[in-house]
Parts: C-alpha cells; sequence; structure tokens
C-alpha cells in the first residue's frame, strides 16, 4: 500500500517595500551645508550672496506642496497662497538653519512651512469674518431705511443667499469672535504670570 503524500505549499516572504520619500533628507542636508559656506564667505569677501540652489528650491517646493494635502490643510481654498507663503517664509529663514544643531532639514522646513498655513488660515479667517460683518451691518441697514420712491424691494432679497449660508455666517462670526476673546484672556493670564516672576 503507497502512502498518500500531502501536498506542499512553499511560500516566499516578499522583501519589505523601501518608502519612496519625495526628498531626500541627506542630500537636502549636504546641499545646505555647502550652500551656507558660500553664503559666508560670501559675506566675509562682502560679496553679493549666491543664489539658492535650484535643488533646495525644489525641495522646499516639493515639502509645502505635500503638507499642504495633509487632510487638515486639503480643504481650503486658499491652498495656493498657503503654499506660497510656506516658500516665502522657508527662503526667509533658509541662512537660519544651523547643520550643528540639527541633521534634520526636512523637519525644520516642514515646521515653517506648518506655522505659514496656520497663519494665513488665521489671516483668511480675519478676512472673512469682516466680510460677514460688513454683510449684516448692510442687511440691518438695509432693513431698518425707508424704502425709496416705489421701491418695494428690502435689501436683503437683494441679496443671493440663503438661510442655511445666513446660519453658516452668523455660526463663524460667534465661533471667531470666542476665539478672539479666547486668545486675548490666554494672552493677558501669559503677560500678568510673567510680570509676577519677574
Amino acid at each position: 500500500m503507497t502512502e498518500k503524500l500531502e501536498p506542499v505549499f512553499i511560500t516566499y516572504a516578499k522583501p519589505p517595500k523601501k518608502k519612496k520619500h519625495y526628498v531626500n533628507n541627506v542630500d537636502l542636508f549636504d546641499a545646505l551645508v555647502i550652500h551656507r559656506e558660500k553664503v559666508q564667505a560670501a559675506k566675509e569677501a562682502g560679496k553679493e550672496l549666491p543664489r539658492i540652489p535650484h535643488y533646495i528650491g525644489e525641495a522646499i517646493m516639493k515639502i509645502a506642496t505635500h503638507l499642504a494635502y495633509k487632510p487638515n490643510f486639503s480643504n481650503y481654498t486658499f491652498r495656493e497662497e498657503m503654499i506660497s507663503d510656506g516658500i516665502e517664509n522657508c527662503l526667509l529663514y533658509l541662512n537660519n538653519f544651523d547643520p550643528a544643531k540639527s541633521k534634520n532639514p526636512f523637519a525644520y522646513f516642514t515646521q515653517i512651512i506648518y506655522f505659514a498655513f496656520l497663519r494665513r488660515i488665521q489671516r483668511e479667517k480675519r478676512h472673512l469674518y469682516t466680510k460677514y460683518a460688513a454683510i449684516e451691518q448692510a442687511n440691518i441697514m438695509g432693513a431698518t431705511s425707508e424704502n425709496q420712491g416705489g421701491d418695494n424691494k428690502s435689501y436683503d432679497t437683494d441679496i443671493k443667499y440663503g438661510e442655511w449660508s445666513q446660519e453658516q455666517m452668523e455660526r463663524f462670526m460667534k465661533d471667531f469672535e470666542e476665539s478672539s476673546v479666547a486668545k486675548k484672556a490666554k494672552a493677558a493670564e501669559t503677560k500678568e504670570a510673567k510680570l509676577n516672576t519677574q
């Protein structure tokens, strides 16, 4: 009697995929060190500062663009302005990167861009609040002013927005005002705490 052999399945482990980074941190660091040396040499010689190398500019642009597509920044309509602000701030503080303190320029630039994005969002919120306040003021003035000869339409029917956008506008304004009050209170507490420690 012959024995029945069971089939043997051999599984091959796939090698782990290497994560492809869109910016090579080591190459960026090396490029920044070389650029920093050129900048210091130009300052000592009293010459014009050298241009930022194409590789560094491209890396900064990639970091800003990729950060703008993260979920916490992706739904803003002014994303291009955010990216521009981030790139501008990186170029302003490029020469402040100190290789002796950090070997991670990717994190350095990401942090600069992140805070540039937050400042742009706050600026846009203030602008939107001003716009909504102006619309609300115009509606109040339009509702209280008397109709001029034969004008049967009130001002608020001329502005094309529905109840939903009116509610959204009021909610945004309320949230913005509460946030502003909270920030002022926190700033006052911080200032008072500093005065008490001195």
